[in-house]
């Protein structure tokens, strides 16, 4: 079974335990590699953009972030030829209609607003890995990157 790896873009510890939580019985094995801020990010991304092992499948973007907003991060990423294929999911507390309006003219995959308590949290992180992971049909380079990943894994 392969791994999957999420770069979990959060500056919140307890947001970052409350996915953990979520994904740990998951259907398939994944990796979070968590970034504190979008500059540690798009360090990451870009370390990772020609490394299929290591490159994630999904990136999970809080708006609300120190040094480079969410909005940055999102705005680079899909600005990038080597990244933009890459799906980015917002995952933040704000609801304003702006954020995501924003946040869609920025080329989000999706918008989510985050849930108020852990049976919440594990109901929408259970169905971005249904709808991500298991019935979604991602680029090429990340169905060969998977095929990567699970021969190192086995």
């Amino acid at each position: 079974m392969r791994t999957l790896k999420i770069l979990l873009v959060e500056d919140s510890a307890s947001d970052v335990r409350l996915i953990r939580e979520a994904l740990k019985d998951t259907a398939l094995p994944v990796q979070i590699v968590v970034a504190r801020d979008g500059v540690e990010a798009m360090e990451y991304l870009y370390s990772t953009a020609n490394d299929d092992v290591g490159r994630p499948d999904l990136v999970l973007l809080d708006l609300n972030l120190p040094r480079k907003n969410g909005r940055e991060v999102l705005a680079e990423v899909k600005n990038s030829s080597i990244l933009k294929q890459i799906p980015v999911l917002v995952m933040t507390s704000s609801r304003s209609e702006d954020d995501v309006n924003q946040a869609y003219n920025l080329n989000a995959n999706c918008y989510i607003t985050k849930p108020g308590d852990l049976d919440e949290y594990v109901h929408v992180v259970r169905a971005i890995e249904e709808f991500w992971f298991l019935t979604a049909t991602l680029p090429d380079a990340f169905q060969s990157s998977r095929t990567s990943v699970s021969q190192h894994v086995a």
